[in-house]
């Protein structure tokens, strides 16, 4: 289901990008332009330009470039569509929804719906922790774990009642929407119950800060289950989901990279710790698509958990997602027995340390194969080399392996040729599920695409510049003049073709190819200094002189003289061009003979390079 087209242009048009960037950025007026420090590099002097009427930003030193939407995605990390409907509620633009079913608004609606019920009933919960008289026992184990205020406020942490059906009754939400959010149910005799009771609450939010889900704690001695989740719901996906993102996304992409563990508590314990990148899997195993939301972030990605305790078959998933997704998954060493919130209760500057001494995940196994083994007698290096060259042996990358096998191989006192020749058989035999894969492969699948080299300045020759740029900003003044065949450049050329196709220049935009974007995205935020005919005699001018070398040179390869005959009125149109002295009232003359040029010039056969 996605947003109409029609309203995401709506959204753009509507949005006054000056003053959504000035929400991060000091800009200061420079002519036509907004200019300021950018805020996606560090830099002394501002190269961060915004152009209002168009609606684009540019950056000449780092080349980040977009409009309103992704402005607001890269700063926010918001997907696409909560960065739509964040400026659409912002401009007052109501949105639709497509995607081939007549019930997708309906549908949509129906899911804010749920987001809001969901919201309440997280508020309710939370008053209920700093004030009910029944939470009395909750606010004493909070602070026995050492949590202040300021922190269950932070994490808008709740306390649910004894009752059966205290929330069902005192929290005015519908019942209905309780339901399907998974916070009620009917019991065997038809009547409401509340599905948490006598648990801190734990709210779960997506990355955009919506509430999805709650996870429950039972106070120690309690009831039932230590930890309880709310099940599958329209808003809640535990694969999908990971609590904590919503406050540790701009932490993760200005750390560069993200912390995973396996409970609440241990997201919560990490950022009182500093390490405010932390997030945790919902009651379930690192997923795929945990690791797809992730790397959007960032792609390194640190599991501050013991590596066994992923499960069988976890390096096999490991390093697949490291290959498809250009992920590097790290661990964290741990104190035997520990989890990160017990870590960071006694000693957080221990759990801060090993967060930044954290290692690869293959070399972290090998590092605790060696500290469970015997490495004083042979035969226990024997056996250690042995098992450390099956773990060895499972990673895809040759070159990787070759530098862990030569590690072992000084640990346990052996040949590493010898190891070389067990990790070939390991692959052959155990290791046959395993694809072997080139580096080049590797690397080709796992590279995120770079931009253009910081400070990087178009192919194009000045003239199609300055026409191009009043291609975008005044098309109106330019547009019966301009012909693709005018350009002599192939970028240039390509530029305009992409501009005179499209509807909206953000089409231009995203349909070209990484240079002409990025030479569009420049334009956009530049000033257009000279007038357009000024600019188009610049143009037509060398275009002719193309046009002219061209004819001479079939001329003389064909020895045609009807070709060297339609060289005189383009030479006399030059000339008049030329002669023609520049000022405001020689305009009307100047487009005179720039439109008997041009029908010459779309009349003749010629190259344009």
């Amino acid at each position: 289901m996605g947003i109409v087209g029609e309203d995401v242009e709506r959204v753009r048009s509507a949005t006054d990008i000056v003053q959504l960037v000035s929400q991060k950025v000091a800009l200061r007026r420079v002519g036509a332009r907004w200019v300021g420090l950018c805020p996606f590099h560090t830099e002394k002097t501002g190269s961060f330009n915004v152009n209002a009427e168009l609606g684009r930003y540019y950056c000449f030193g780092c080349t980040a470039r977009g409009d309103a939407i992704s402005f607001l995605r890269e700063t926010e990390h918001l997907d696409f569509r909560s960065a739509v409907e964040a400026l659409a509620a912002a401009a007052g633009v109501t949105l639709r929804y497509d995607g081939g079913d007549p019930l997708a608004g309906p549908a949509r609606k129906h899911a804010t719906e749920l987001g809001d019920a969901l919201a309440r009933a997280v508020a309710w919960y939370h008053e209920r922790l700093m004030r009910g008289a029944d939470a009395k026992s909750a606010r004493k184990y909070l602070r026995s774990r050492g949590y202040d205020a300021e922190t269950v406020k932070h994490f808008s942490l709740g306390w649910a009642p004894e009752g059966w059906d205290t929330l069902v009754r005192e929290a005015g939400v519908p019942l209905d929407q309780l339901s399907e959010v998974g916070l009620a149910f009917r019991n065997r005799a038809g009547r409401w119950n509340d599905s948490f009771r006598e648990r801190v609450l734990f709210p779960i939010y997506d990355a955009a800060g919506h509430a999805v889900g709650l996870g429950g704690r039972v106070l120690p001695g309690g009831p039932g289950p230590k930890y309880k989740n709310t099940q599958a719901t329209p808003l809640y996906d535990k694969s999908r989901v990971l609590y904590g993102l919503n406050w540790a996304k701009a932490a993760i992409v200005e750390r560069g990279q993200v912390v995973v563990c396996e409970g609440y508590t241990d997201v919560i314990g990490l950022h009182r710790a500093g390490v405010t990148e932390a997030v945790a899997t919902c009651g379930t195993a690192l997923a795929e698509g945990h690791v797809k939301l992730l790397v959007g972030f960032s792609r390194r990605i640190v599991l501050a958990y013991d590596a066994d305790s992923a499960g069988q078959g976890a390096a096999e998933r490991f390093y697949d997602w490291e290959r498809r997704f250009g992920a590097d998954i790290f661990v964290v060493a741990l104190p035997a027995g520990a989890d990160p919130a017990d870590v960071a209760q006694s000693d957080p500057a221990l759990l801060s340390k090993a967060v930044a001494e954290a290692t690869p995940y293959l070399g972290f196994r090998l590092r605790r194969l060696f500290e469970a083994g015997d490495l004083r007698n042979p035969e226990g290096r024997a056996k250690l080399a042995e098992a450390a060259v099956g773990m060895v042996a499972e990673h895809p990358d040759e070159l990787v392996r070759d530098q862990y096998l030569m590690q072992v191989a000084d640990r346990c006192r052996l040949s590493v040729e010898r190891l070389r020749v067990l990790a070939r058989g390991e692959r052959l035999g155990a290791g046959a599920g395993h694809t072997k894969r080139t580096l080049e492969q590797t690397r080709s699948s796992g590279e995120p695409r770079r931009p253009p080299a910081a400070g990087h300045r178009p192919r194009v020759p000045p003239p199609e510049m300055e026409v191009l740029r009043l291609a975008l900003h005044h098309p109106d003044q330019v547009a019966d003049f301009l012909d693709a065949r005018l350009f002599g450049s192939e970028l240039g050329r390509t530029a305009y073709e992409q501009l005179a196709s499209a509807v909206t220049l953000h089409d231009a935009i995203e349909g070209a190819s990484a240079e002409v974007a990025n030479l569009l995205s420049q334009l956009a935020v530049e000033d257009s200094g000279l007038g357009p005919h000024d600019v188009l005699r610049r143009l037509i001018d060398g275009a002719t002189v193309r046009a002219l070398a061209d004819i001479q040179r079939q001329a003389r390869t064909s020895g045609e003289l009807t070709l060297s005959a339609l060289s005189a009125p383009l030479q006399l149109g030059l000339q008049r061009l030329r002669t023609i002295e520049p000022g405001p009232t020689a305009e009307a003359e100047l487009a005179e003979v720039e439109r008997q040029l041009l029908g010459l010039l779309l009349s003749t056969p010629f190259t344009t390079a």
